[in-house]
């Protein structure tokens, strides 16, 4: 038995408000009785709940937990993606970055408050990581005792980071605008953070222990959405006609001109030259342009994003939904037009690359890329019709054995790495006449709004 808080402290620390500091920190002292020693990770959770005990049932209904119910319930548990395809039948590889133990089939107990990792977001040591490939348990390295005796309110940058800064499998390749270059941001990288020493909760405030937002799941949800406007005046701007913009263009739009500016992220991702002993070479960045286990790559830096009109909503490529083998796949065809008063012109960054599908049933395969035990895997055996079937059971789809490449294509909000407003896009950013960076055609327009009355949207840019 593991040991457990003595019960007449546990009651001080639960109702005294005394023991928070004046800076808002957490418990100064309660933290030296988590005195271990700790056989396994969930004996933390259990002694944490034991004060904390509606925290568990909190997190139960979160996204971070459930990885599922966003829009249209579509979550990380059953999208796909064109990175590492989906998560069925590759748990342990994906679930590192779930705030939870031993995810390691599809049989996990999603209503087991003891496999909550309070450590994930609430260590403070700094050195606490999950052991990759070992479905979300704490690596071999980590001391459990250190790590819960030093929690505190996730403030640090790595809490949040130690999962969104590598979405995809490594740092900086998902996302574009988020990566470990916001630890030592200059205020020219992210305003916020670098330039006004903020962080991640500033903006993305918790209530019952649901993070608020920006993506297109909280946008959908409303109740869970987080924007600039919220600390930022609504008219923010000294010019008038700027101001007109906010109805049609997103703050981000104009204040993000460029992502990757930290560090470059990764923009194409080729599956099907995967399984080859190719030589690795790499790019002006120090990035491998090949893996044999997962393909071919391309990276970039200060890029910039495609620009589309947004509504929050977003349609989820399905298992099983029929596509085009002439067409490239949209993984998340964005909602929203000219013509919607709700929607705007956000910035994205578009990653495309190639992915698996069954040409006979003209649909997406799922893959099986890992298995720690090496069975019936692509990573073990580069096979695409062992892994294709393996992975499909896990989804309970039939493979036919016949199988080629698509592209695909997902859009990836961009959100941070604000700029300093002096670093803004100006007019003759988008109002050029040859040089211009937005397709007005492609918007919705006849043509630039500022040169013609086009298709205006609320007098926009008049």
């Amino acid at each position: 038995m593991f040991r457990r808080v003595p019960f007449i402290l546990a009651i001080l620390l639960c109702i005294t408000p005394l023991l928070f500091a004046e800076d808002g920190s957490e418990y100064e002292d309660h933290l030296e009785h988590m005195e271990g020693p700790f056989e396994t990770p969930q004996e933390i959770t259990a002694t944490c709940l034991e004060c904390h005990d509606a925290v568990g049932e909190e997190i139960l209904k979160t996204q971070h937990w459930n990885w599922q119910g966003g829009a249209q319930g579509v979550g990380k548990r059953n999208m796909v993606n064109n990175f590492c395809i989906a998560i069925s039948s590759n748990w342990g590889f994906c679930t590192p970055c779930h705030i939870g133990y031993g995810w390691e089939n599809d049989d996990f107990d999603f209503s087991n408050t003891e496999n909550i990792d309070c450590l994930v977001c609430h260590d403070a040591t700094g050195a606490y990581n999950k052991h990759k490939g070992h479905s979300g348990m704490p690596d071999p390295s980590v001391d459990l005792v250190k790590a819960a005796q030093s929690v505190g309110k996730p403030v640090a940058l790595q809490n949040c980071g130690s999962c969104h800064f590598k979405g995809g499998g490594g740092n900086g390749v998902k996302h574009g605008d988020l990566d470990e270059s916001l630890l030592q941001a200059s205020s020219e990288l992210d305003v916020h953070i670098g330039g006004n020493g903020m962080n991640c909760t500033d903006c993305h405030t918790v209530n019952a222990h649901h993070i608020l937002g920006a993506g297109p799941a909280s946008m959908a949800r409303n109740k869970n959405h987080i924007a600039c406007i919220d600390c930022h005046d609504a008219e923010p701007h000294e010019k008038e006609k700027l101001n007109r913009h906010i109805s049609a263009v997103a703050c981000q739009t104009c204040h993000i001109p460029t992502f990757a500016r930290g560090m470059p992220t990764k923009t194409w991702w080729d599956w099907s030259t995967a399984g080859q002993d190719i030589e690795v070479k790499k790019d002006e960045y120090g990035k491998p342009l090949y893996n044999k286990k997962k393909g071919s790559f391309k990276w970039e830096k200060n890029a910039r994003p495609v620009y589309r009109w947004f509504n929050g909503g977003a349609d989820y490529y399905r298992l099983g939904d029929k596509i085009d083998p002439q067409s490239i796949v949209t993984l998340n065809r964005l909602r929203g037009d000219v013509s919607e008063a709700t929607a705007k012109i956000y910035p994205f960054k578009l990653m495309r690359g190639k992915q698996i599908y069954d040409t006979e049933h003209s649909r997406l395969i799922v893959p099986k890329l890992f298995d720690k035990e090496g069975k019936n895997s692509f990573w073990s055996s580069f096979d695409w019709n062992i892994s294709s079937s393996e992975g499909m059971k896990s989804v309970g789809m039939e493979f036919s054995g016949s199988y080629d490449f698509i592209e695909t294509e997902l859009y990836v909000p961009i959100h941070h790495t604000v700029a300093p407003a002096k670093k803004a896009m100006k007019c003759h950013h988008c109002h050029h006449k040859s040089k211009g960076l937005l397709d007005w055609e492609a918007l919705g327009y006849t043509g630039d709004p500022m040169a013609n009355k086009g298709r205006e949207k609320n007098e926009l840019l008049k």
